[in-house]
């Protein structure tokens, strides 16, 4: 196996989910993390993201770092600025943002970045970035200065996959962002998962196991939960995917 893609597209291939955790760096402090990284060993998570909106303090190198000596994960950047790029990871999703008309978001900090990933050790992913409105205005959609995609147009969302399948990317990322009222609606997985032949990640407003499978049915090889582990007594759900998808 070389690289966290291509072990993304073999468990696809081999019909298996994977189940990744978001940690917010505002969130997650340094003390906290080998609790909390005891717990994602524990449920035998498969991913974890790191990223935000925005970095308010602390040191995100340090905070990486320590949750890779105490994860047995890969850690993987989901920046939601260039402030958030570090090489102490093992892998950055390369966010454009496709869904949206922002030209920074689309390649203007891509061009600011390439230098240091190019330097940097990091496996780079080119990631597709769809947003969608799923009830409530998060941070992303105000940070971000875009319009995400209408709840229920699955055609439009399905459309902006492919294009940026066309266009060269890897995979493609689809939420709501942090916070949102709802997940993803089923309507627009399928649609998605079936216009294209990439690596579909999922994340937002996911609450509940009956939404996790819901999400993960609908057609999506990657099921992001951030929000819901914030709590540390909330163990559940933690557990509760990875059986889930054993079971799929």
């Amino acid at each position: 196996m070389n690289g966290i893609l291509a072990h993304i597209n073999a468990l696809r291939e081999n019909r298996r989910k994977a189940f990744a955790v978001l940690v917010d760096p505002d969130k997650l402090h340094l003390d906290q993390v080998p609790a909390f990284c005891k717990r994602l060993n524990s449920a035998k998570v498969d991913f974890v993201f790191v990223g935000g909106s925005l970095l308010m303090g602390g040191d995100i190198h340090a905070l990486i770092a320590e949750i890779k000596r105490h994860a047995q994960a890969p850690v993987l950047l989901f920046p939601g600025n260039l402030m958030q790029l570090s090489q102490e990871a093992d892998a950055i999703l390369f966010l454009s943002l496709i869904s949206g008309r922002n030209p920074d978001l689309l390649i203007g900090n891509h061009v600011l970045a390439a230098p240091f990933l190019k330097r940097s050790s990091l496996e780079v992913i080119p990631t597709g970035y769809l947003l969608v409105d799923t009830g409530k205005a998060t941070s992303v959609h105000y940070m971000s200065n875009t319009r995400p995609i209408p709840y229920d147009k699955p055609e439009i969302a399905a459309a902006t996959a492919m294009a940026g399948e066309l266009l060269g990317l890897k995979c493609i990322y689809l939420e709501g962002g942090s916070g949102g009222e709802k997940h993803v609606s089923k309507e627009m997985i399928a649609a998605i998962k079936n216009a294209v032949d990439l690596p579909v990640i999922v994340g937002g407003g996911i609450r509940s196991l009956e939404q996790a499978e819901t999400v993960l049915r609908a057609g999506a090889d990657v099921i992001v939960v951030g929000n819901a582990f914030e709590d540390a007594d909330r163990n559940e759900l933690l557990h509760a995917i990875p059986e889930l998808i054993s079971r799929l």
